[in-house]
């Protein structure tokens, strides 16, 4: 038998320090990689007038960038854990910057799906080894550190209404090659990143090492993978939920309160930025009273005001947007973090899963919320989706924190 090779990061953990330059460095560029991402949905309401396109379509679009980029994280995450490459840091913010432009100068709803799947690309490569600096660069604070990550990247993605609202409705489809300096600003912070991360992987304790025999190759333990199995399907869940929102809300606001775009976008900005706050407090809160319960709260706790937000009139959408927001998104890195616990050998791996899978499995929902959309209605796509939170009870399945450290000793 063959001797597989692994990175020693729980080792490095418990002896370095929390490295909060790079963390933040990190964050930057999580930053700029999901504000490129947030191009995409923010020209939905654009296209759907220049172009003439359906609500099917723009799921579509959706489906595309969100799949390209979800279902290419685990597969090179799985080559991260075994080669880590500091280069596709750079590399990937490279990718997007191509999609962009091809994004900014598409004259046609195919154009648009082929730019969309670089920009989609570009974000698979750099997520895998994201995590891993920030897994590296954590010390004995990993929820902290996994929260500063996330709440780059949440933050880019809460930038889509602002753009929407404030360049695209100006600029059009053109305002998309205005942030091709964005993507220049994210390369040249990256490079200064996985110089770093270069420089750590000669280190002993975070250099690949040829293990004992049979060490790689242990089982998981069956109750380990029923608990990844289930945090996927929950992670779905909450995809599906953010999918519905962040793609349709904005057209229920117009058709059904009235609104312009740019009003409605401001709406849809609440929403996302209290996401931002969310993710930033999850991690510690996490640190203090356990991943699992945090994750629990964050969807069953959001729940009833899901369920009521369909029914409510506009005064009461901003505290209900804010609110759900920032709950049901304030599990977002606890759920990497419990991965990563579940599997530490895997941290790459577990990260593109958990990251890219699951999240962008919300693709198939914003296919699925576009096509009832255009059979039925935006307010029966939003019905639908206030259920959502409630499969948030079955966190209570997962095994505790204390478990999931027996399990793994």
């Amino acid at each position: 038998m063959s001797t597989a090779k692994a990175i020693k990061a729980p080792k490095a953990t418990q002896q370095m320090a929390t490295v909060y330059g790079i963390l933040f460095a990190i964050s930057g560029g999580h930053l700029f990689n999901d504000a490129i991402q947030s191009v995409v949905p923010a020209m939905n309401p654009i296209f759907e007038k220049t172009l003439n396109l359906s609500y099917a379509q723009i799921g579509w679009i959706a489906f595309v960038l969100n799949m390209t980029s979800s279902v290419m994280q685990p597969v090179l995450g799985y080559f991260a854990d075994r080669k880590p490459s500091p280069f596709l840091l750079p590399f990937g913010m490279f990718l997007s910057m191509v999609g962009l432009i091809g994004f900014g100068l598409s004259p046609n709803f195919y154009v648009i799906l082929a730019s969309v799947f670089f920009i989609g690309l570009g974000s698979a490569v750099f997520h895998p080894e994201g995590s891993r600096v920030s897994y590296m660069a954590a010390g004995t604070r990993r929820g902290l550190a996994q929260s500063i990550y996330q709440v780059g990247g949440n933050f880019g993605q809460s930038l889509a209404p602002i753009f929407t609202a404030f360049i695209f409705v100006r600029f059009g489809q053109k305002g998309a090659l205005g942030f091709t300096l964005v993507a220049v600003m994210g390369i040249l912070l990256l490079l200064v990143v996985s110089n770093w991360y270069k420089s750590q992987l000669k280190t002993e304790a975070f250099m690949p090492t040829k293990q004992k025999k049979g060490t790689n190759g242990t089982p998981i333990h069956p109750k380990i993978k029923a608990a990844i199995g289930l945090l996927v399907f929950l992670v779905i869940a909450r995809s599906w939920y953010s999918a519905g929102i962040g793609n349709f809300y904005q057209f229920y606001l117009i058709k059904d309160y009235g609104l312009t775009i740019k009003e409605a976008q401001l709406y849809v900005f609440i929403f996302m930025f209290a996401g931002v706050l969310g993710t930033f407090l999850g991690g510690p809160l996490a640190d203090r009273f356990g991943m699992r319960n945090i994750i629990f709260i964050s969807m069953a706790g959001a729940a009833p005001l899901t369920l009521i937000l369909p029914y409510v009139s506009l005064g009461w959408v901003i505290p209900l947007f804010f609110l759900i927001g920032f709950i049901i998104t304030s599990s977002f890195s606890v759920t990497v973090v419990y991965a990563q616990e579940l599997v530490p050998k895997k941290i790459g791996m577990v990260s593109g899963l958990i990251v890219g899978f699951a999240f962008g499995m919300g693709a198939v929902g914003a296919v699925f919320f576009g096509t009832l959309a255009d059979i039925f209605s935006i307010k029966f796509v939003m019905i639908i989706c206030s259920f959502l939170p409630i499969i948030g009870v079955l966190t209570w399945l997962l095994p505790s924190d204390k478990k999931v450290r027996e399990l793994n000793s």
